[in-house]
């Protein structure tokens, strides 16, 4: 038994260390976004912050508010409406979905920022780290909020 306890140790042991390389590579390459875009790099380590950042680069801030609230919004409504459901759990599920409405839209305006179209979108997306990655050490470029059309 104590042999699969420190096979079970130390196998979680590799995936922490795997789990904290790949943060510390994110993190350089979302400091490389922020600083494409003429942010502060350390800007993007801080809770939030980061976030609206992200929103004020790619989209704009007012947006970032509208996100916030609706996740806030959804929170607060499933807590109220707990197991019995009703009125509030439909109003907590709504403003869920309006939030990672609003979050899907600002990954398409962050792609088009830098000059990529729906496919880098849905790359982000699903593939996040990869496009991350390629977002930051690639050739893009920032052309400004939504492509530049502000």
């Amino acid at each position: 038994m104590d042999e699969l306890a420190a096979g079970i140790m130390a196998g979680l042991a590799v995936y922490l260390v795997i789990c904290l390389i790949l943060c510390v590579i994110m993190i350089i390459a979302n400091w490389k976004i922020f600083t494409k875009a003429g942010e502060a790099g350390w800007k993007s380590i801080i809770p939030i912050l980061n976030t609206f950042v992200i929103f004020k680069i790619s989209w704009k801030t007012s947006m970032f508010w509208a996100w916030l609230g609706t996740l806030i919004a959804g929170s607060v409504f499933a807590s109220l409406a707990g197991q019995d459901g009703g009125v509030l759990s439909v109003i907590g599920i709504i403003c869920s979905i309006a939030s990672g409405v609003i979050g899907i839209i600002d990954v398409h305006k962050l792609s088009k920022s830098f000059g990529h179209g729906i496919g880098f979108t849905l790359g982000l997306i699903f593939l996040s780290p990869i496009f991350t990655l390629i977002l930051a050490f690639g050739s893009s470029e920032y052309i400004g909020p939504d492509g530049g059309e502000y």
